[in-house]
């Protein structure tokens, strides 16, 4: 089975890329540096040829309402576009646990992503998961000021990317679904002691600052709206075990 993955160069596509090739199907990685556009959609059509499934990894680095929502909404309308054109039956896309409640900053972007798949008759499913292990290793690069570690104010249940790559390839070699059934980690952290424990792993020694974010997406992050709720499947992996095979 033929598999393309949109965003493959990414945190989580890298490891769908690798879970597509552990499952026994073939990858086709499209990103720029592969020459496909998300944005533009040049290149879209002719690498989607002969694909039974995409898996939609792409992502945007930007917090701001209005640059996550052009993103998402121009990169899900290009790839189902091209998809419609190439005879691609089957879009995977993954979103995040409360992102719709939120819908703001980054997360509006992923509403507004699911508001466009719903709207479809057929044809996709979706995983919403919680924020993965690496969250933390990107608030660290993210969050210095001066000698200390800034990290907002922020409940979370964070699971494996490895675990959610692997997921989202066995979605993919199956029908389309619509919904999946959620995926969370394996419990409850405070995102400032996973940063501090991150620090503490690798050898950085900052004083970690909580923040309290303005607005919704800051209430969002604080009031558990990005919980998991009872009875939601969860991943193996603990932030302990990842941090325990991250190098210094």
């Amino acid at each position: 089975m033929k598999i393309v993955v949109a965003g493959a160069t990414g945190s989580l596509g890298t490891q769908v890329v690798e879970a597509v090739r552990a499952a026994g199907h073939e990858p086709v990685s499209i990103s720029r540096e592969t020459g496909v556009d998300l944005i533009s959609g040049v290149g879209l059509t002719e690498a989607l040829r002969g694909a039974s499934a995409i898996i939609d990894a792409s992502a945007t680095s930007s917090t701001s309402t209005k640059a996550s929502i052009e993103f998402f909404t121009t990169v899900t309308r290009n790839l189902l576009a091209a998809e419609r054109a190439a005879g691609v039956p089957h879009h995977v896309a993954i979103s995040i646990i409360g992102a719709a409640k939120v819908n703001a900053n980054y997360y509006a972007g992923k509403a507004a992503q699911e508001e466009i798949l719903r709207a479809e008759p057929d044809g996709w499913s979706l995983l919403r998961t919680t924020q993965f292990h690496e969250f933390a290793r990107q608030l660290v690069g993210h969050g210095k000021l001066g000698p200390f570690q800034g990290v907002p104010q922020m409940r979370s249940q964070p699971v494996a990317a490895t675990e959610v790559a692997a997921e989202l390839v066995a979605i993919a070699s199956g029908d389309p679904r619509g919904i999946e059934p959620e995926l969370a980690g394996p419990q409850e952290e405070k995102m400032s002691d996973l940063v501090r424990r991150y620090l503490a792993a690798t050898g950085q020694r900052r004083p970690v600052i909580e923040l309290s974010i303005p607005g919704a997406w800051g209430r969002g992050m604080r009031d558990g709206s990005l919980l998991p709720k009872a009875g939601t499947r969860r991943g193996r992996q603990t932030f302990d075990e990842w941090l325990a095979t991250q190098s210094r």
